[in-house]
């Protein structure tokens, strides 16, 4: 890796595929360089792009991801994984079906990079290992191998459907298909729990992409989860022995994986994002579990506490699960409004309220800096001195507007006009300053040529010093060219 960023291997290979007229391999390798930092927007939104280009082959596009997560370098192998996992999420839904559809996953269950400390590609201190990266590199393949998985078996992607009470996928399925649908989430949610990194873990800006991008889908499908659960919990009650069984053992797993997300976003807190932004986890009361274990002996037919009648544990159990539904739903109020929420769908790090604060300022310095530069002037000396900053002006000003344009070897033309007297007030145009310089050599002529040719000179010498006076500009001469009579 060099200092300059791309290295020649990642040059030549660019410059291969434009020989070659392979536009989008080129692509695939700019967004996959060798240079430690995420892959750039730019590259990024270009694939997204061509994902809902109707020309493009989302096969091809996929089998190059695919190639390039085959490299020996780690930063190479890593990019394309990104890569992939933010078409997933923003392209064309065509590309997450030929992954779900196609035996083409990312085999990196073995990958090991055991070259040199890569310490950032600009010899940043601290940097990590390619073996310390390894293994995130696997778990990482692995969450997006789920997640296809997940889509092959759904048809849906958990992190697009949507949710909430009204209109919630799995807040409205029924029990049957809610209880084949849940497990399926649960593996894609510990695919990526298995991530396992903490705050120290997050040193480049590879790893620091990746686990943005794990932290928007970890908000979306633990909505999703939460939601799920809720429509688990009111149906309970109604279920047969073999579908309360189930539910119970998912139940049961929810609440280990309540836990293990709750560390997550802890350490998505360390690292630096608004603690405003972590939506906040509440769990359902304690006692929740005991009722639904109660329920489930009463139906299997083991015996229950001599305390509880089944009248009145059915009313206890039902009250629990009301609280708990209450307490799921602020849970997935909370989750559902980060998920509806766009700041973290940047992955350049850059918070779209801060830029469009930041181009509305650069608009409005703008504007203002035009309408200064359009107004027009108050008087002779601002004019002239607005000429003198630009002496290309298209037109003149319009004081000045009738007057012809000057001739720049017209000195001999112009000397009869200079005799007969006319104000050298009427030849000055500031606009002009610089196409008004006339002969240099006429003074010396006419000197020789007689006195009133001399005397005209003087006059008009007189004239330019009171000029140069006037405006306050060493460089103004107008006056003193001969040729100003003949204005």
């Amino acid at each position: 890796m060099t200092m300059a960023g791309q290295t020649i291997n990642d040059r030549l290979l660019a410059a291969r595929h434009s020989l070659a007229g392979q536009g989008l391999a080129k692509s695939v390798c700019k967004a996959t360089t060798e240079e430690c930092i995420g892959p750039k927007k730019k590259h990024l939104d270009y694939l997204v792009h061509c994902t809902n280009e109707p020309n493009v082959s989302i096969p091809h596009l996929a089998n190059l991801l695919i190639e390039r997560s085959q490299n020996a370098n780690w930063v190479v192998v890593y990019k394309s994984l990104i890569t992939t996992h933010h078409l997933m999420a923003y392209g064309n839904e065509r590309f997450m079906q030929y992954l779900a559809s196609s035996n083409s996953t990312f085999n990196l269950s073995s990958f090991l990079d055991k070259g040199t400390v890569q310490d950032g590609g600009m010899s940043v201190p601290g940097g990590r290992m390619g073996y310390d990266m390894s293994p995130f590199i696997r778990r990482y393949a692995k969450y997006l191998n789920e997640k296809s998985l997940s889509y092959r078996a759904m048809a849906f992607d958990f992190c697009k459907v949507k949710r909430g009470k009204e209109e919630g996928s799995l807040r409205n399925m029924n029990a049957d298909k809610l209880l084949k649908t849940l497990p399926v989430l649960q593996a894609q949610l510990d695919a990526l729990l298995e991530f396992d990194c903490q705050s120290n873990d997050l040193t480049n800006g590879v790893i620091n992409m990746s686990f943005m991008l794990l932290f928007r889908d970890l908000i979306r499908l633990f909505a999703c989860y939460n939601d799920g659960i809720i429509n688990l919990l009111e149906k309970y009650f109604d279920m047969n022995k073999k579908h309360a069984r189930d539910a119970l053992d998912l139940y049961k797993k929810f609440l280990v994986r309540m836990d293990r997300v709750g560390e997550f976003l802890k350490v998505a807190e360390n690292v630096g994002i608004d603690k405003g932004d972590i939506p906040d986890l509440t769990k359902a009361p304690s006692s929740l579990l005991d009722a639904l274990e109660q329920h489930l002996a009463t139906l299997e037919g083991r015996k229950v506490s001599a305390a509880n009648t089944p009248t009145q544990s059915s009313s206890y159990q039902r009250t629990n699960v009301k609280s708990a539904v209450t307490a799921l739903s602020s849970t997935s109020s909370a989750f559902g409004t980060a998920a509806a929420s766009s700041k973290f769908d940047t992955t350049n790090g850059i918070d779209e309220q801060l830029k469009a604060q930041v181009l509305a300022e650069e608009e409005a310095a703008m504007n203002q800096y035009k309408s200064k530069v359009s107004s027009p002037t108050s008087s002779g000396a601002a004019g002239a001195s607005a000429a003198l900053t630009n002496p290309f002006l298209s037109s003149p000003p319009a004081a000045q507007a009738g007057q012809p344009i000057v001739d720049l070897f017209g000195a001999a033309s112009a000397q009869p006009a200079a005799a007969a007297g006319a104000p050298a007030a009427q030849a000055t145009k500031a606009s002009d300053d610089l196409l008004q310089l006339g002969n240099p050599f006429a003074d010396m002529f006419e000197a020789s040529g007689g006195g009133g040719a001399a005397g005209g000179a003087t006059g008009h010498a007189g004239d330019g010093a009171a000029n140069y006076a006037g405006t306050g500009s060493p460089f103004d001469w107008s006056a003193t060219d001969d040729d100003g009579g003949a204005q």
